[in-house]
């Protein structure tokens, strides 16, 4: 690569650098022994199940985005601030430590758990349904975000439905697509067992599993080595959710077909104005993403009817998300009718969605080539507002320069 591209890309990350955090504490999932819900606050308790690594750097973040070899059981109280200082669809992240749970998220159990715990968790959380809602998050995600934005999604969605978070080994920085995809794969067994004692549980009633972005790649995998190895999908499992789901669409089709009848619901949340997965898609070699395509046109119109999987488009949905990639934990009415209708088995349709005005979008023009450097150059706007990325672009843009040279002086030898 040209050295001057490189430092282009030197300058665009001491720009992003000069930025700040905006006053967000960091190790947040660290309880304190001084706080304690607040007055009208509510509570998450949600079971966490992770193929992380255990970590002390930060030492709050407990999992970090190295991989381990078998998985861990956690559970985490975190408290939710009553309105209006929550307000639906955000995270009010803790500006320092303690918290103040009157008006912030604040953590108030993060312990590990054993099997027996989680019978005895179970049935203190879970509601006369006795549901459980499984939620795996997508690529670029720390443990803590990770473990604040699906507490968020309980509490907002008003879902009575036991919260269990399955989190896998993210890196949490835009620069690392590939490795968080290879971990992501390397979860589905992590993840199919969870599914399946969960639905082999005879105190369970009935499973959702909602997934966001790459997460949706590490489910639909889940599912199908499920109905591979067992024959079908337990009955057990009735919904599926697919929110802005980074899955190629010829790998979706193939991997769905593989699923046997009867399928769980399945339910895809798209968004047309997506720039995540804009982006995704040029890395992908120009194939389309699930989470972005239009449902109306074909052949994604008659190929959707034909399997019973119901598109709910939420383009001209308004959310605070600059990529548009979050509408369904952002939006308050698409969390709610996640929680009110979805989860509690009911189908909806883009009729049962106020539109708002159509978020105006940005063109991705990112990528006419590929590697490092198209990671490093997506990844500069995105560095401005989010700290793990300026980090993470800071080494990629040392690694690309290390290249660079050797590359350079390789030439020159030659």
């Amino acid at each position: 690569m040209d050295l001057r591209c490189v430092r282009l890309l030197v300058l665009m990350a001491g720009a992003a650098g000069l930025c700040g955090c905006g006053g967000r504490a960091q190790d947040v999932l660290v309880p304190s022994p001084t706080v304690m819900a607040a007055p009208g606050a509510s509570k998450v308790n949600m079971l966490v199940v992770t193929t992380r690594a255990r970590t002390n750097e930060p030492p709050g973040q407990i999992f970090g985005g190295s991989r381990a070899r078998g998985r861990s059981l956690f559970n985490l109280v975190v408290s939710i601030p009553p309105p209006p200082a929550h307000k639906v669809g955000d995270v009010q992240w803790p500006r320092k430590l303690p918290a103040n749970p009157a008006t912030e998220f604040a953590t108030l159990r993060a312990a590990d758990i054993d099997v027996g715990g989680v019978k005895t968790w179970f049935r203190t959380v879970a509601g006369p349904k006795r549901s459980v809602l499984i939620f795996v998050h997508g690529f670029n995600n720390t443990f803590e975000n990770a473990a604040y934005r699906f507490a968020q999604i309980a509490h907002d969605s008003g879902t009575d439905a036991a919260p269990v978070l399955f989190t896998w080994p993210s890196r949490g920085s835009a620069l690392d697509y590939l490795y968080d995809r290879e971990s992501g794969t390397a979860s589905r067994d992590a993840l199919e067992a969870l599914i399946t004692n969960a639905a082999r549980d005879p105190d369970v009633g009935d499973v959702t599993v909602m997934a966001h972005s790459l997460g949706n790649w590490v489910m639909i995998e889940a599912l199908r080595q499920m109905a591979i190895r067992n024959g079908s999908i337990p009955p057990k499992i009735r919904n599926v959710i697919m929110a802005a789901p980074d899955v190629d669409v010829d790998v979706f089709r193939s991997d769905f077909l593989a699923i046997p009848e009867p399928r769980p619901r399945i339910t895809v949340l798209i968004s047309r104005d997506d720039r995540a997965l804009a982006i995704s898609r040029r890395i992908a070699g120009g194939i389309d993403r699930l989470g972005a395509i239009d449902p109306d046109a074909e052949p994604y119109k008659s190929k959707l009817a034909a399997a019973n999987v119901v598109a709910i488009d939420l383009t001209k949905v308004e959310a605070g998300d600059r990529l548009n990639h979050g509408k369904f934990a952002e939006s308050p009415e698409v969390v709610k009718l996640i929680g009110t209708r979805l989860i509690a088995g009911q189908q909806i349709s883009d009729s049962d969605l106020t539109l708002g005005e159509r978020l105006a979008g940005a063109t991705v023009g990112a990528a006419s080539v590929v590697g490092s450097t198209v990671a490093a150059v997506v990844a500069a706007p995105i560095a401005l507002v989010d700290p793990a990325t300026r980090r993470g672009l800071k080494r990629q843009v040392r690694s690309i320069g290390e290249h660079a040279e050797s590359a350079a002086a390789s030439s020159a030898v030659r």
